[in-house]
Formats: structure tokens, sequence, C-alpha cells
């Protein structure tokens, strides 16, 4: 060993620390959450007396393990300052070990006499009951003691482990002066450590070895002393030989394992494959050194396996101990007592085979059993963790796998960052209470919904900073201290028996997620280090699905604000329909389905729905696009067949753009349908046309429901195939249901079991399209909706006749005067006197213009719409008008700029004979 020369004792933060200041960052993290546990037990830096008890056994096992180890250790530092301690799990120092014996007369009493407990709620920081706290190798140097008296000293203390249970049996220390330091430290404390571990081990394989040698001296015995019997064990692949498969063996070492846990005797029934039956026998045993045990043994029934598989056995040395299942000959006695009668006729059963399956300790065959039961439960949580791509149901799941084999009571709390699909950064600052679960109603926790504020200390807060887990084993003793700031909300916990936790932080992939805590009170045994290992385990599944949870739901959540701002935000001014609509996203996946209301000229108004094939971002950005086009098309004034044709063209357009999917990860668009109606309040006739769409759904003002037979037209990104239209008289207050596919198919259900309900749901046509909606939704969609649904109501008007003037004129400029008269009159008649100066203005000049450039016939049309008084003038050619700034020696070209100025729109669409101009004034514009 050697000296390093330096010291590393942090004098200054101590000083600030006990000062009240913070220190964090300073020091290390161990360190600071034992000098906050140990002011928060009111200990003082300057106490010195220790509790010291006589009450300890100097002959225990843990002591005969180490005593060689610490002999070796007190050689190897011979003549050094070295000062070696084994202590006990709680604390209470067994053995002291000097390098220097002179040491051991200098030092005080509680520094070289055993006896002296160490636990930090007496003694504060040090090596023993930091090793105790943390669970793992500690170093605790100079000042990093909490107590005055140590200042001067350095140690290294390691836990030492029961290797059958994983409980802490002890702590090795190694105390030394604060200058006396050297790398190789903790490789040879832990290995030290290590060798008492093993020596605990061969202590426990020499009990079992005497409860071995018991049993065959009786069975030697209970055979009368026959030669040939030297009491070797054939090995398990032999008797698998015979007829017992790898589950038939796994079978009966567990049930055996059971059975050992328990000093009764007992006969336990086994079933096996094949139609082979076991009777499991367990009866105690004690060595002639006083171990007390218990051995199993099997007596196989049914069709018995070829003798020459039971003969030809081969000595195995490693039965000692082990889960050896061996045979002997047939109708033998067993060298105990059977437990009952029905034992006693299993055994002497023709075809009967006998032999051993397991000896062992009680104590040890409870660990095995623990051990076994704790890998079912890993395996059912990789089952039943993680069944949603729901943050809280995949935290709830953790729960409920938890309670109530590994806990009585268990708590999740996310931040709300991680609730919404993001990462927290900072989860201290925004953690709720998401998951409250136990074995009783009245869980004496903070509820869901809590939001959880954590003091520097507790538990959750070590977890928050950095520890892989923080086991607290005693509640009920003495409250711990990072409760006291809740002291009424820990005395209702304390009073449902909760005696200690484990608290395990959340992470994935490098990311903390939240707080997990289990909570014991039913079983009087408190949690141990396997006990932390698979709540550990269990946090560790349950992070990586709350993870991809989290993830799905940022993604989910993604695309659906692209698709919601991608469709309709709000309903345009219209006066042909009186219009509503419901979008209800898909569960799974955002999908491609959309709606559209677009006012269009002289009243009308076009109605739309549609759905891109897939979900996800891609659907969502494709079928923003197709809207927009489908919105420019419109505006175009196209014929639905039109329209669809466009669309068509795009999406093949858009496809061929992706078609090199290999480097843009892109799968492509696989195609769309849709339906463009277009409805005219003042013929009340609706043209549409469909795409592979659904038809729609047709309410007559009596309440007759139909679905009118549309020309099915195919889906949209074929290209090159045509699409008709086809078109219906609606009389006024009809309603016309527009939907996607989402609503009437579902795997569960038949389409005409849904239309069904979709035409009972529909057959009220007194309803409000806003109640429509509703009603629809709750008769016809889907509980749990796998694709997005789209739905459309819109209640037909009409416009009077008296509010529609029409002229047919001959192309004679003479006529336009006449014109411009009839309708200063009829504006009159509908005392819109204020717009007849644009309106005679405006007709002039269309009117005039289709006499001069357009062919017959010519018409000329008026209508007074609820907000605005619009002006056709309808003729033969096709020839398209052009707005145009007028040079100042040019003598015409003003017309249709004076229109542009007079109007608050204008423009052109064709029909099947000509075109139509039209300008629209508003109402309030005068």
């Amino acid at each position: 060993m050697g000296v390093t020369g330096g010291q590393i004792s942090p004098v200054r933060s101590r000083e600030r620390f006990l000062l009240g200041e913070s220190v964090e960052g300073s020091v290390r993290g161990p360190i600071l959450n034992s000098w906050m546990r140990s002011r928060m037990l009111g200990l003082s830096p300057e106490q010195t007396d220790l509790p010291y008890t006589d009450d300890f056994d100097p002959d225990s096992r843990l002591v005969r393990a180490a005593a060689p180890v610490l002999d070796q250790l007190q050689t190897r530092f011979s003549g050094s300052q070295m000062n070696i301690s084994l202590a006990d799990g709680n604390g209470t120092v067994l053995q002291r070990r000097f390098g220097e014996p002179a040491l051991a007369g200098r030092l005080p009493p509680i520094q070289s006499v055993p006896g002296f407990v160490f636990a930090e709620r007496y003694a504060g920081t040090n090596g023993i009951g930091l090793a105790l706290a943390e669970r793992r190798l500690c170093q605790v140097y100079g000042a990093e003691h909490f107590a005055e008296r140590s200042q001067a000293n350095a140690c290294s203390a390691i836990p030492i482990r029961d290797q059958f249970s994983g409980h802490i049996v002890g702590v090795l220390c190694f105390g030394y002066p604060r200058g006396y330091e050297d790398p190789s430290l903790p490789v040879l404390v832990r290995r030290a450590a290590e060798s008492i571990e093993r020596r605990i081990m061969e202590q426990s394989s020499a009990r079992e070895r005497a409860l071995l040698r018991t049993y065959l001296d009786a069975r030697h015995r209970a055979r009368g002393g026959e030669t040939g019997d030297d009491g070797q064990l054939i090995g398990l692949d032999e008797l698998t030989d015979g007829g017992l498969d790898r589950q038939d063996q796994m079978i009966l070492k567990a049930r055996a394992t059971e059975l050992i846990c328990s000093p009764q005797r007992a006969a336990v029934e086994v079933s096996l494959s094949h139609g082979r039956g076991v009777t499991l026998l367990s009866s105690p045993v004690t060595s002639l050194s006083g171990v007390e045990g218990v051995v199993v043994e099997a007596v196989l029934t049914g069709e018995s396996p070829p003798a020459h598989h039971l003969a030809a056995s081969k000595h195995t040395a490693s039965a000692l101990g082990a889960l050896s299942l061996a045979a002997t000959e047939h109708a033998e006695s067993l060298p105990w007592h059977l437990a009952d009668s029905a034992a006693h006729r299993a055994a002497d059963a023709p075809g009967a085979v006998r032999g051993l399956v397991l000896v062992g300790e009680p104590e040890v065959g409870k660990y095995a059993v623990a051990a076994r039961r704790r890998l079912e439960l890993l395996a059912e949580a990789s089952t039943r963790i993680g069944t949603t791509l729901d943050v809280s149901r995949t935290a709830w799941e953790l729960a409920e796998t938890a309670v109530p084999r590994l806990a009585d009571y268990v708590t999740v709390d996310l931040p709300g960052a991680v609730l919404r699909g993001e990462e927290s950064a900072d989860p201290q600052a925004d953690l709720r209470r998401t998951v409250v679960h136990g074995i009783r109603d009245d869980c004496p926790f903070y509820p869901v919904g809590h939001q959880v504020r954590l003091d520097p200390g507790t538990p959750h807060m070590r977890c928050l900073e950095g520890e892989p887990a923080v086991l607290e084993t005693d509640l009920q003793a003495t409250t711990p201290a990072w409760m006291v700031p809740g002291l009424d909300h820990a005395r209702g916990i304390l009073a449902h028996d909760v005696h200690s936790m484990i608290c395990v932080p959340l992470l994935a992939r490098g990311v903390l997620l939240g707080i997990a805590t289990f909570y014991r009170s039913q079983d009087p045994a408190p949690f141990g280090d396997d006990d932390t290992r698979l709540a550990q385990e269990l946090a560790a599944r349950a992070a990586l699905c709350i993870d991809n949870a989290r993830r799905y739901t940022r993604e989910h959540t993604l695309a659906l604000a692209l698709q919601r701002s991608l469709l309709p935000r709000g309903l345009p001014e219209q006066g042909a329909v009186e219009v509503a609509h419901h979008y209800l996203p898909a569960e799974s996946g955002v999908g491609g389905d959309w709606f559209d209301v677009i006012p269009l000229s002289g009243t009308r108004v076009a109605l739309l729905v549609g759905d891109v094939v897939g979900h996800g971002l891609h659907a969502a950005a494709t079928m923003g696009r197709l809207r927009i086009a489908a919105r420019n098309f419109a505006e175009l004034e196209l014929a639905p067949d039109e329209l669809l044709t466009h669309l068509d063209n795009l999406l093949v357009r858009l496809d061929r753009e992706e078609e090199d999917a290999s480097a843009t990860g892109s799968n492509g668009i696989v195609g769309a349908t849709c339906l463009y109606a277009v409805y005219d309040p003042t013929s009340q006739v609706c043209t549409m046309a469909r795409a592979g769409h659904p038809p729609p759904a047709l309410v007559d003002p009596d309440g007759r429901v139909t679905f009118p037979d549309l020309p099915p037209g195919p889906p949209l990104g074929l290209g090159g195939l045509p699409f008709e239209t086809a078109e219906i008289r609606l009389p006024e207050h009809s309603t016309l249901v527009l939907y996607t596919d989402g609503l009437v198919a579902d795997r569960h259900r038949d389409i005409d079991v849904a239309l069904d309900q979709l035409r009972d749901a529909l057959a009220h046509p007194d309803r409000r399209p806003e109640d429509t909606c509703r009603a629809v939704i709750e008769a016809v969609a889907p509980e749990h909706p796998g694709d997005d649904i789209a739905l459309l109501v819109a209640r037909t008007r009409t416009v009077p006749a008296d509010r529609i003037a029409t002229w047919d004129l001959p192309p004679d400029p003479s006529l336009v005067a006449d014109i411009r008269s009839a309708a200063t009159r009829r504006l009159a008649e509908w005392g819109l006197e204020e717009l007849s100066f644009a309106a005679e203005l405006m007709l002039s000049e269309l009117v005039t213009n289709a006499v001069r450039y357009g062919s017959e016939p010519i018409q000329v049309r008026l209508i007074h719409d609820r907000s605005s008084l619009i002006c056709e003038v309808s003729d033969g050619s096709s020839t398209a008008p052009h707005l145009r700034r007028a040079a100042s020696t040019d003598e015409g070209g003003r017309g249709l700029f004076l229109v542009a100025q007079l109007s608050q729109a204008w423009g052109a669409r064709y029909t099947p004979h000509g075109k139509v101009i039209w300008a629209e004034c508003a109402l309030d514009a005068a």
C-alpha cells in the first residue's frame, strides 16, 4: 500500500452544508444524501456516543466464514495502521483486526471494541452505515464523515450477501488514515467480501452434504446392508432416457422445491405427460451434526420405463446437494414412513419406480421457490406490460403486474410532458401521480392527478438525481427523516402497516421518464436486494414500453395536429345548405380522411369528402395536398367529373414523384377515394360524382332514407379511367349525408348491418344537422375505430322563385337599356334601390360584352340571395373574358375593370351550352 499525500476530504463543503448552504455539485451524491439524512435524523457532528450491545453471536455463521479471511488480511497489512472491521446486517461490529496490534490499545473503545453499532441512523455518515444504506462498495474520506471524531480517517466498506437469499448479512470495512490510499484497495475489498460469501456458501453445502449422507445411510440400512449399494445416485439424464422429458423434470423440481419449504411430512400427486403419474413424498431428516432438513422422493406410477434404462446408470459426482433425480429398483420399501395410505399404495404399485428428487434445508427451499416465482413474474410481465401504446395504461399495467406478487401498493409518477408524448426537461417540476394501485381500495397515497413535490433527500428525489434504486427496509421502527416534512401524510401511510419500500427510476434509452415506488404491508418480511433487482427489472421493461408509447403519442399528436391544421377550421358563410360536420380520428393512427364545404357562384355550394389510403404523417400530408387541390379546382367551376379527373391526374403525378421510396423512406401513395357534390338551390338539383367512395345517404323531408345508386368510378390514382356524374333533384329540407368508409366498414360487423344502423339513425328529418351528426356517431361509429371517420350532414335550402329574375334577349345592342330599366324595377320591388347604380352599370357592361362578343342564346338573371345580389349574363360562346388595364388611348377595355371594382367578386363558369359571367355585390355594400 502507499500514500498519495493528498487530502480528499471536502472540508469547506461540509462547513457550508452545516451552515445550511447548498453544496450540490461539490460533494459526491451518496455522501450528500447521507449528510441530508443525518441532518434530518437530528444527529449532531459533535456526537460521540454510539449504542453498544453485547447481545450478538461471536460464533455465528458470518463470523466463522469471515475469520480465516480476516486473519489473512491482518497478515497482509501487518505493521500498517489498517483497521479491519466485520459488522452484521444491523451495523453492529462483530470482529476487528489491526495491521499493527498496538493500535488496539491506542484507539478509543468505539474504534477498537466489538459491539458498537455504526448504522447511519446512529453514527451518521460512515463506511459501515453508508454501505448498508447504499448496498454497495462505498468510500468515505476525512471530512465526508458526518461525525467530528472520524475526520482524520478514511474507510472503504462493502456489504456481504448470503448468495442463497441475496440478503445483506454483514459489512466488511477497512479503516485507515485519510492520506493512506491505493488504487488497488477497492479490488482487494471486493475479493475479500467475495471470499467470505463463498465460505458462507460452503457452509451451506457442507450442511446439505451431511443431510444427503444421512439419507444414503438410511437407504442402505433399509436395504439390509446389501452389498453393491455404494450410496451413489444416478444422474438426471439416465432417468430422462427412461421416459421423463425436460418439462416433466421441471415440474417435479418445482413441486419438490415447494415441499422442501416445509419441514412437515407430505404426499403430493403430480401429473406428467403421456399419462404418467408421480407421487412426491417429503420427510424431515436430521444429520449427525444436528442440521435439520427435508428429503423429497418420487414414486413413478403408470407405464414403467424399460428396465435397461434404469439399470445402466453411471455414477455422478454432482449429486451432492443438487436437484438430482434418481431411480432405484422396483417395489423397495422407503427409508421413511409414508405420509398416508395413498402414498403406501403408490409405492407398492406394480411397476412403481422410486428415487430421490431433492434434499435440502427448508430456508434454502424457500429461497429457491422465491427465485422461481420471481422468474415467473418476469415472464408474465413481458406479456402484460406494454399491451397498448398508451402511456398511462402502460404505467397501470406495471402496477397491476407487481400487485400483489411483489408489492402490496404501487405508485407511478410521470412528468406531464411524458404523458403528452414529450421529453421532460425538468421531471421534478412537473411530476404528477399517474397510478395508485394496491390490495385495498383506500390506498393511503396521493390520488391520481396530484402534482408531486419532492423534498431533498427523499428516495424519489435520489432516484431523480441518478441513483438506480433506493431501498427502505424499515419504515415502522423509526420514521425516516425524509418523511418528517410530510408527517401527516406519512402517518396515513404507516397506519396501513406499510413497513418497507423500493423506489426505482423509470429509465429508457437514457431518458428519465418517471418514478415507480413499491410498498409492502401484508408480508412481514421487508424488501431485500432480490426484490430490488426484481423491481428494477420490472421498471426497466415498463420504462421501455412507456417510452415506446410516449414516442407513439408524440408522433400521433404531431400527425393529428397536422391533419387538423389541414382540415377546415370553420365552415364558410353560404345560404344553399345548413351544414354540420364531425371528425373522429382512429385510435391506432391518424388517417387521411377529409371533408370540405366550398361556396360557388350563383348561390351554389360544393360538398366534398375523401379518404387517402393508409395512416400516419404521409397520409395526412397527402390528404392536405388533395384538399387544397380540390378547392382550387372547385374555384375554377369545374364539373364534378372533371374535378375528379384532375385530382386523379394529380395523384398519379405525386406517386411518380415518390417512386424512389428506398431513398426517401416513403412507401409512395397508394390511392384515395372521393365524393364530390354540387348543389344549386335555385334549381334544387345536386350533381354528384364519386371515385371509389361510398355513396351518400339521402333523407327526404318525410324521413325516407335512401342510398342513391351513383356511378361508382375508379379510385383516385389509377389514371386514365373516366368518371361519370349523376343529377338528383333534392326537395327543400332534404338532408344529404356524406361520410367516409370508417363509419360503416368494420371487421367486427357486416357492412349491411352498419348501413341499416345508419338508415335508422337518419330517419329523423326534424333533427338539426348537428344533432344528426351526434346521433350517427353514437349509433353507427365503432367503439374503437380503426380508421378515421369524416361525416358531413347538409340540409338543403332553396332560393324562392320571387327572388329570381330572368330575361332572355336577342343579340341587339339597343335592348341593353331595356334590361337596365327592368333590373332597376325589380331591385325596387326587392327594396334594393341602393344597389341600382352598381347593378345597372355591371349589367350594362356584361350584356354589352355578351351581345358584342358572344352568341345566342343570351340570358340575364338576378338572384336576391340572403347576403348578396348576384348578376349573371350567359351566352352560347366559350370565349373567356380577360380583365386588363386599358391604356389612356384605348377606346374600350374598361368594362370588366369597372365590374371588378363595383363587385365583391366576379368570374366565369362554363356550362354544356356556353358560359356564364357573374358578379356579386354584398347587400351591405350600399
